[in-house]
C-alpha cells in the first residue's frame, strides 16, 4: 500500500463492501517471517495483524522495528499507530540509540517526519523497571520520559544512579545522557542520598 510492503509466509487478507460498490480490504493477517518495509524503517517478527481502516499494525513474536537511528524491540508485542506515528512495545522492551540502551515494561516512542521524509524518535516513555546504560553510568527508576534530541531524561520513581563504585539515590532526577551531567531531587521528607567508593564507604547526605 503506498510505498509500505507487507512479506510473510501466508498473507490472509478481509474484505468489505463499499457504500458505493466494489471491496476493500480491511483487515490484513500475517503469518512466518512476517517483514514491513518501507523507504524509512523495517519491522520483523514471526506473526502480525494489520488493521487498515485505523492504520494500526501489531507484530508478534519478538518483533523488532529498525530505522535509521534506532533499534526498538519487545517480548510480547509491537504495535505501530501509523496515524499517530507511535510505536508501542510491550515486554522487556528495548530501545537501542548508539551507545545508548533503554529497557521497561512497556516503551512507547513517539516519531517524526523529519527533512528528507525520513522518521526519527524524538520522544520515548518508559514505565516500569525502567533502566538505561550509557557507557559512563546505569540508571533505574519507574517512571521515564527520554528526549533523544537533547539527551535528557526525566526520571520519576526511586532513582538510582550508578557510576562505577558510587551511586546515588532520590525521588526524581533530570540526566543529560550527552553531558553525563545529573541532577538528583527529593519531594518528600527523604533526602537525596549518595554511597561513594571504595575509597570512602559510608554514607552521605545532602
Amino acid at each position: 500500500q503506498g510505498d509500505v510492503f507487507i512479506l510473510a509466509d501466508q498473507l490472509t487478507a478481509y474484505y468489505k463492501k463499499q457504500k458505493r460498490g466494489g471491496m476493500q480490504i480491511w483487515r490484513l493477517d500475517a503469518d512466518g517471517n512476517v517483514q514491513i518495509v518501507s523507504p524509512r524503517q523495517k519491522a520483523f517478527g514471526t506473526k502480525g495483524v494489520y488493521d487498515v481502516t485505523k492504520g494500526i499494525f501489531v507484530l508478534t513474536g519478538t518483533p523488532r522495528l529498525i530505522t535509521e537511528t534506532e533499534q526498538i524491540s519487545a517480548s510480547k508485542s509491537l504495535e505501530f499507530w501509523e496515524k499517530k506515528s507511535i510505536a508501542i512495545a510491550r515486554g522487556n522492551a528495548i530501545a537501542v540509540k548508539g551507545d545508548k540502551i533503554m529497557r521497561a515494561d512497556i516503551l512507547t516512542a513517539l516519531f517524526r517526519k523529519m527533512e528528507g521524509g525520513r522518521n526519527e524518535v524524538v520522544r520515548v516513555d518508559a514505565y516500569d523497571n525502567v533502566s538505561i546504560r550509557s557507557p559512563k553510568e546505569v540508571i533505574r527508576s519507574k517512571r521515564g520520559i527520554y528526549n533523544t534530541k537533547t539527551g535528557i531524561v526525566m526520571l520519576h520513581g526511586g532513582v538510582k544512579i550508578t557510576r562505577g563504585p558510587d551511586q546515588l539515590n532520590g525521588d526524581s532526577a533530570e540526566v543529560n545522557l550527552n553531558t553525563g551531567v545529573s541532577r538528583l531531587f527529593s519531594t518528600g521528607k527523604r533526602k537525596v542520598r549518595g554511597l561513594f567508593g571504595p575509597k570512602n564507604l559510608r554514607q552521605r547526605e545532602k
